[in-house]
């Protein structure tokens, strides 16, 4: 038997809002995240060609948070536990009454404590071994965002990481959703976090220009699917949900958002960092997420893409949508690109799209894609240009593709009993 999955629980720390609900408000606004780079000294960061990125400002963990804690973890881990914490309190599972062995987490991350990184090479360098921290490897390690969130709500079910670059967050979600599904656990904390606005991060990708250079117009640079697009814009941050099986939320009166019916992954097995160019990839992906949820392409009413602002995946991704949904539902299913206002936040990507999404299936309100100005003949879809729009959604698809090929892509529906 597969088990129903519900969503009870939402955190989120991204570049337009502490919060879930200042984030959300920033969304359906169109405000823009983007700005000049204040996490790298100015000295280094005005020697390359990319300046700009969208940083978390101002960011104040919830007073749960241990302080003691959040200053021996590396960022990444701190916007997870920030979104994690956000997330329960969110659910209101009280999780000294839960079974520690029926719950779970899984954190997605691309990068994991890349600053950590950086800063104990440089001391290494210029004060000899001695001066390594010997917190350096548990906090920089990718995995450990997930096991201290399990560590902070006492969890001893399944305990996994997931790094697939920028669809880590999708797979992360997509996980726990099949092991609730299977009956392995009845509660699962999961998403994605990252924070690579560091010196050698923003160096890696403007070296491999992939990002925008439009220092001079930062909340303009992220602009997906306009033909005027010349990169994506790094971001940071953290989504979370608090995953449930039906009848183990039902019994304790939770409020239900939205229920996960569907995952689908596949493999370009094409490039390191480019996209297939016929979209099979991505179109099978997403036939997967139908498939599974079993529903068809006639039921889809919105489709939150990858949409990251770079030339080829806009174009790709257009033509997989129309590839999976047919020709005439895709032209009536509008796509908006949520990566216009928070810039890529790479393997928290997934998790942030998710509670977007599951604010959309709650309002029935689609966030734009802003700095649309310029159609693009091979992205001629309705990507909800600019301005939110007012549209009923029952289902909707969440697509995460990333290097090395990875795809995936999470359907949700509004909750039925």
């Amino acid at each position: 038997m597969k088990h129903r999955v519900v969503v009870t629980g939402l955190g989120a720390v991204t570049p337009v809002g502490n919060t879930v609900q200042e984030t959300w408000d920033s969304l359906i606004k169109g405000k823009s995240g983007v700005g000049p780079i204040t996490h790298v000294s100015a000295e280094k960061i005005n020697q390359l060609s990319t300046r700009i990125a969208g940083e978390v400002k101002d960011f104040r963990a919830p007073e749960s948070v241990p302080h003691k804690l959040l200053k021996r973890s590396a960022r990444f881990v701190q916007l997870a536990l920030s979104a994690s914490y956000m997330a329960v309190t969110d659910s209101k599972l009280d999780m000294t009454k839960e079974d520690p062995f029926r719950c779970g987490v899984i954190v997605g991350s691309g990068i994991g404590g890349l600053q950590v990184t950086e800063e104990q090479h440089q001391r290494c360098l210029e004060k000899g071994p001695d001066a390594v921290s010997p917190f350096m490897i548990p906090m920089l390690i990718v995995n450990i965002a997930s096991g201290i969130v399990s560590i902070q709500f006492g969890l001893k079910g399944p305990n996994t990481c997931v790094a697939t670059a920028c669809a880590s967050g999708n797979n992360a979600i997509g996980d726990a959703f099949k092991i609730i599904q299977r009956g392995d656990a009845n509660v699962m904390i999961c998403g994605g976090s990252e924070a690579p606005i560091t010196w050698l991060g923003v160096t890696g990708f403007a070296q491999m220009k992939a990002l925008s250079t439009r220092n001079d117009d930062p909340q303009k640079a992220s602009r997906p699917f306009d033909k005027d697009r010349d990169g994506f814009v790094m971001g940071e941050g953290s989504g979370m949900l608090v995953l449930e099986e039906l009848e183990h939320a039902r019994k304790r009166g939770a409020r239900i958002y939205g229920e996960v019916i569907g995952y689908g992954m596949t493999s370009d097995a094409n490039h390191i960092t480019q996209p297939d160019p016929s979209g099979e990839g991505a179109t099978n992906c997403m036939i997967n997420a139908m498939k599974d949820a079993g529903i068809k392409a006639e039921d889809v009413d919105y489709v939150n893409a990858h949409g990251t602002s770079t030339s080829l995946n806009d174009k790709i991704e257009t033509q997989a949508i129309k590839n999976s949904l047919g020709e005439e539902n895709a032209r009536k299913t509008p796509i908006s690109s949520t990566k216009s206002m928070t810039g890529h936040c790479l393997g928290a990507a997934g998790g942030i799209e998710a509670v977007a999404c599951i604010k959309v299936i709650e309002t029935h309100i689609l966030p734009p894609t802003i700095n649309y100005e310029t159609p693009d003949p091979d992205c001629d879809l309705d990507y909800v240009p600019n301005k939110a729009r007012e549209h009923k959604v029952t289902v909707c698809l969440s697509n995460s593709l990333g290097f090395g090929g990875h795809n995936a892509t999470l359907a949700f529906t509004k909750f039925k009993e």
